[in-house]
């Protein structure tokens, strides 16, 4: 029989990253495996793909340095750090009119910091993370594998993650130094074009191996903004208006197409299910990348916590197929 090809996506989407992460703890628990031993790929956009880095870490004896379980109070604990800004920059930004809402340092000593020097080239399993180059005007696709075979693909692990997180209006892009005649590039949030980044998992799976046709394919949410606006609300609607919820509609619309199109190439086989999707609502609030609030942090894991039990026959079939 030929082997399943196991890959795992997830989503970007700032602090609600706390929801994959405790329903790939969750995973972990169920099968006394970290995740990086569970998967042939891993994918990530934004907070997805720093989960991804986080969890493909060398440590010591060939394990990972972090498991999901390590990774969710560091999480909760650095969210300050990262979505951190004084009152002169609020001021000098007008609020996030004039410039973008949180200056980069918060964000850098953490990667810095959470990362060190570990490199691209050393992840346990193969990870691919998402961003997007804005004087090219294309996606520009982290791939460890690659980075293996080609020094001039292999960054540190803090750079990638810094790029696939420069969220647009919240942090600057990325300016990645490359030894071309270019000289760097620069880079955007994944989420740009792949706030879901399952179809970029499955099809760089499929080119790597062209002979397989079973695969196992899991793709974590990080929450769908639930607020319908009516017709009567939003017809006169200008750009001012439309602004914030436009950007909602195409990341979460692309988000939703992409679950559509991989429900469609992987359909169940026999009793063998394919392609998992585990996302939940959210209310308007709850949806903010930057609600660091306490009470906001809880509702999101009770948010994890009531996913993980409606979907506990499901969770428990998946597991039994990652350890086949």
């Amino acid at each position: 029989m030929a082997k399943v090809m196991k890959v795992l996506a997830i989503d970007g989407g700032g602090i609600r990253g706390i929801i994959p992460a405790l329903i790939l703890e969750e995973i972990e628990r169920r099968t006394g495996r970290p995740i990086a031993s569970l998967f042939d790929l891993i994918a990530g956009t934004s907070a997805g793909g720093i989960l991804g880095l986080a969890l493909t870490m060398p440590g010591e004896q060939g394990r990972p340095r972090y498991t999901a379980h390590d990774i969710i109070p560091i999480y909760e604990e650095k969210m300050k750090q990262i979505f951190s800004r004084s009152v002169w920059h609020k001021i000098k930004a007008v609020d996030n009119l004039a410039e973008v809402k949180y200056p980069t340092e918060g964000i850098e000593s953490f990667l810095d910091e959470f990362f060190g020097e570990v490199r691209l080239k050393d992840a346990l399993t193969d990870i691919l993370v998402t961003s997007y180059e804005i004087e090219q005007q294309r996606p520009f696709i982290f791939k460890s594998f690659k980075a293996v075979k080609d020094p001039e693909c292999d960054f540190l692990m803090k750079d990638v993650a810094r790029a696939t997180s420069a969220a647009p209006t919240y942090f600057e892009p990325c300016k990645l130094e490359i030894d071309d005649t270019l000289g760097y590039r620069a880079l955007l949030d994944g989420m740009v074009f792949a706030s879901n980044p399952a179809m970029c998992a499955y099809v760089e799976v499929k080119k790597m191996n062209p002979g397989t046709d079973r695969f196992l394919v899991v793709s974590l949410g990080t929450g769908e903004p639930h607020h319908r606006r009516i017709y009567d609300e939003v017809r006169r609607w200008g750009a001012l208006q439309w602004l914030q919820p436009l950007l909602d509609i195409v990341l979460y619309g692309s988000t939703v197409m992409v679950d559509y199109q991989m429900k469609t190439l992987l359909p169940p086989r026999g009793d063998f299910k394919q392609y998992y999707r585990l996302q939940c609502k959210l209310d308007i609030d709850q949806a903010q990348m930057d609600n660091i609030e306490a009470s906001n942090l809880r509702t999101l894991k009770l948010l994890a916590e009531e996913l993980i039990e409606n979907k506990k026959k499901q969770l428990e079939r998946l597991c039994e197929q990652l350890l086949k």
